[in-house]
């Protein structure tokens, strides 16, 4: 889903537009080089910079400066404000604010009470300025890496940010000066980035994208149908993402510093916990590089220094029903959508929590071998899953910036979701030899309308030639293994009996296509031995259906119109 949110303020020829992906925890920038997509480091460095401001004797901090201050400095640092964004006070969950600068309702807006200026009052600071700031510093990163100022932006969105939030978005990015040419949608972004690659082939594919972040996990299955992509399902989780990861590390941490420390919890003091959380997540991420890592605080709680490694094993172990959680949320939104598993021809993993090797490893297990896995663990092609919608955002800016911002709004209509497609596919039933139907897909599943296809039948005896267009739909076939016959009657034994059901094999699932109902039935005359017949299926925006079907290189043909269910 694409929406429009340009300003008339910048000539399309004066515009310097970069792609943004503005997370909860993590956000990145990138901008185009010689159209290829470049994600862009902050002054400290960082590509993935975390979404935080903190404020010290007047002084503005952003990124892994401001989440250092979150230690000492957290009642006047802002974190996790983005999904706040266009919402009302009371359908927002301030959990991950807790250690930082709480959300407070002035006026019926969330605003945050910070001291901001080096002397005076504290001030109170609504989220869409919070935002507008944040932005601003993003975006004067950008222009310092590209040498001109940044105009222009499209920014990623997730599926389920309501009207109020995207309007929202767009108004604080243009206090910020920033005219927003597009929001996209997350997953969107995600698959933009794999097949915008110069060695991507386009071709029609089912795609889970898996955006795994740190304060919540979103996850889409999206048709892409000749270059358009169709959302044919989403689901949102706020339970299971990277910050219940760093909370298993946190209480294994901290019950192993209370057995040693007469009970002394670090997480019951405000600056103990701050420190508890930092470690926890830089252990999480030495996790997914590394087998081992160490976790190491000085003045942990009440003076004292801790110091204890890890091994990944033991992570996974205490981890498992985090894990657990993001692979029902993926089996859960594939179910949701109509599919199968065996239907899904990609995973994407995206988002900072996707680096965790056994989420990848663990759909590895779910999915079929013929599914691509798309995560640095499981793939050497795989980008970086933080990168991705940064990447995505940054190849649509460069395709769009060009555009007066009419025809961006024109082009750009939200279509991607609301979009009609066909749920079941269209295709011929042609005879073998034996008299076995087969059926043979011209138009896939999902595919969004209107929609043009077309197939060569070859006739090998030439004449009159049947064609027979039918709907199909796919059909998982479970083929049980037969049971072992016992050896002339005799009872097996107990240990015998366990060692044969290892023995046996699993059920076997496999995807066969099931003929629907018939559409049209059309004979193509006189066709010269050898010859082809071109069948032609045209699906009109009403889900109408036109076929046409000629002799190749002959005259005439047949032509006829079944109208919409």
């Amino acid at each position: 889903m694409a929406e429009n949110g340009a300003t008339s303020g910048v000539a399309p020829g004066d515009r310097c537009a970069i792609g943004i992906s503005f997370g909860n925890s993590y956000s990145s920038i990138a901008c185009t080089i010689d159209d290829s997509p470049v994600v862009i480091a902050n002054e400290d460095g960082d590509r993935q910079i975390p979404t935080l401001l903190s404020y010290v004797d007047g002084e503005e901090y952003t990124g892994n400066q401001a989440k250092a201050l979150l230690v000492r400095n957290p009642k006047n640092t802002a974190v996790a404000f983005k999904d706040f964004l266009g919402q009302e006070f009371k359908s927002i969950d301030p959990t991950h604010c807790h250690a930082a600068a709480h959300p407070e309702d002035k006026n019926g807006t969330i605003s945050f009470t910070i001291q901001d200026k080096a002397e005076g009052e504290p001030s109170v600071i609504s989220v869409s300025e919070i935002s507008t700031r944040y932005l601003r510093r993003l975006v004067q990163s950008a222009s310092d890496y590209i040498g001109k100022k940044v105009t222009s932006a499209v920014v990623t969105v997730p599926t389920n940010f309501g009207e109020k939030q995207r309007e929202a978005l767009i108004k604080a990015a243009q206090a910020a000066d920033l005219e927003i040419l597009q929001l996209v949608n997350e997953p969107i972004a995600s698959v933009l980035a794999y097949d915008a690659r110069p060695e991507a082939k386009v071709e029609d594919k089912i795609v889970v994208v898996a955006d795994l972040g740190g304060t919540r996990s979103d996850v889409a299955v999206v048709a892409s149908r000749g270059g358009l992509y169709t959302l044919l399902a989403t689901a949102h989780d706020y339970e299971f993402a990277g910050a219940q990861l760093d909370k298993v590390l946190m209480d294994h941490f901290a019950k192993e510093f209370m057995k040693k420390n007469a009970n002394v919890d670090p997480r019951e003091n405000a600056k103990s916990l701050a420190k508890l959380k930092a470690e926890s997540e830089a252990t999480k991420k030495a996790l997914s590089i590394g087998t081992n890592a160490n976790f190491s605080v000085e003045s942990l709680a009440e003076g004292i220094d801790f110091q204890m490694t890890i091994n990944r094993l033991r992570y996974e172990t205490i981890s498992r029903k985090v894990f657990e959680g993001f692979n029902r949320l993926v089996e859960g939104v594939v179910k949701k959508a109509g599919l199968d598993i065996l239907d899904i021809d990609e995973v994407i993993l995206s988002g900072g929590t996707s680096h965790t090797p056994r989420i990848a490893s663990n759909l590895r297990s779910i999915f079929p071998d013929t599914t691509t896995i798309l995560a640095p663990s499981t793939s050497a092609t795989a980008l970086n899953p933080s990168e991705l919608q940064a990447r995505g955002a940054a190849l649509q800016a460069s395709l769009i910036q060009e555009y007066e911002s009419d025809d961006i709004e024109q082009s750009t209509h939200p279509a991607v979701t609301t979009v009609k497609h066909i749920s079941n596919a269209i295709g011929v039933i042609t005879l073998s030899d034996n008299g076995e139907e087969t059926f043979t897909p011209i138009i896939a599943p999902e595919t969004a309308v209107p929609a043009r296809r077309a197939i060569h039948i070859e006739a090998k005896d030439g004449g009159d030639v049947l064609i027979k267009v039918v709907e199909g739909g796919t059909h998982i076939k479970v083929t049980k293994p037969e049971p072992k016959p016992k050896e002339n009657g005799a009872k097996e034994d107990e240990e015998d009996s366990d060692f044969d059901s290892e023995e046996e094999e699993e059920e076997h699932r496999e995807k066969i296509w099931k003929i629907g109902g018939t559409l049209a039935e059309a004979a193509v005359k006189g066709v010269k031995k050898g010859g082809k017949v071109e069948v032609t299926i045209t699906v009109g925006n009403d889900l109408s259906v036109i076929i046409t079907a000629r002799e190749v290189g002959g005259k005439g043909g047949v032509r006829g119109t079944v109208k919409a269910p």
